[in-house]
């Protein structure tokens, strides 16, 4: 995982350890906050290098393109996706599970907060971008299943799916209306609606949401 990388700038050969994966990570997250602030158009890895204060090569010795960091991108979202799935299998009150997987969708922190600007602004380049085209068709079966795994259990089959299509609904409802004003969609409130959105849709729901 680590690479000694000599630093000759005072004379002497000092070695200079680099976590690949970590740099990986911090490059993830600065190309997020780039998309999410800027917009696609404005998505390059020039200003993710920017971003992250150094030189573009740092950005294109891990990610040659644009394309390849989108890839990247796509694969930690779907990997996030996988271990909420396992984390819902652990959960056995399917109201927790509920309440676990559309905690999962709302923009709550700063963090899940980013990551949905840069969705947005994925969404609005779909039809002009193969490659974001393919990034969202992926992403969304799995966010889905999430739903649905969630939710099976308290739901007949015949209305399962248009149960999943509601919740997806509406989550993304929520995540725009944060993205909008987020000055109004506090952690506090998101979670009251949710909570109330639940008991619109007439689910068993803990004696604690009423």
């Amino acid at each position: 995982m680590y690479n000694d990388v000599t630093d000759r700038s005072g004379g002497g050969a000092v070695p200079i350890h680099v976590d690949h994966e970590q740099r990986r990570q911090e490059i993830v997250a600065a190309a997020t906050a780039v998309l999410g602030e800027s917009g696609f158009a404005k998505f390059t890895l020039r200003a993710v290098s920017d971003r992250l204060g150094g030189s573009v090569t740092m950005v294109t010795h891990y990610f040659p393109n644009r394309e390849a960091l989108l890839t990247r991108m796509l694969q930690e979202t779907l990997d996030e996706a996988q271990s909420m799935q396992e984390e819902l299998a652990s959960i056995e009150d399917p109201h927790d599970r509920i309440e676990a997987v559309v905690r999962y969708f709302l923009p709550i922190d700063e963090e899940a907060m980013a990551v949905e600007r840069a969705r947005v602004a994925l969404v609005s380049h779909r039809n002009v971008e193969p490659a974001v085209a393919r990034h969202l068709d992926r992403i969304e079966p799995g966010m889905r299943d999430l739903i649905k795994n969630a939710v099976q259990s308290l739901i007949s089959p015949e209305e399962l799916d248009a149960t999943v299509d509601l919740i997806r609904l509406w989550t993304s409802g929520v995540v725009l209306s944060a993205i909008e004003h987020p000055e109004l969609w506090t952690a506090e409130r998101q979670i009251e609606a949710m909570r109330h959105f639940m008991r619109l849709l007439n689910l068993p729901v803990k004696v604690s949401w009423r």
